[in-house]
């Protein structure tokens, strides 16, 4: 199964997941998503998901500062990006339900 796929419909849930947990500049972030297991996951597209959830209001911004070298871009969740992820919670709850359904023990049929 191409895990890229996969990824593409729920980089933004995962994204949001993560941040809901902690702030976080864009490499932090993508650090967390891989040690959550998302290993396949590219640069460009955490990126990207960070920039396009901050163009749509799910996301807040601020500067801090680094001693080690040029200052970091955090991101935050805002109250829309909350209500983006309970929605988007319960629509992968569903989905996967289903999709588990489909997938479950052939064996029984036979």
């Amino acid at each position: 199964m191409d895990m890229t796929q996969l990824l593409k419909g729920v980089l933004d849930a995962a994204v949001l997941a993560v941040v809901e947990q902690e702030d976080g500049y864009g490499y932090d972030v993508l650090r967390r998503l891989r040690a959550a297991g998302l290993q396949d996951i590219g640069d460009a597209s955490v990126y990207g998901t960070l920039r396009r959830l901050y163009a749509a209001g799910a996301l807040t911004s601020y500067v801090v500062p680094s001693d080690e070298g040029p200052h970091r871009k955090y991101y935050g969740i805002t109250a829309h990006g909350r209500a983006m992820l309970g929605t988007q919670r319960k629509e992968w709850q569903e989905f996967t339900g289903t999709v588990a359904g489909l997938l479950g023990n052939r064996n029984e049929a036979a």
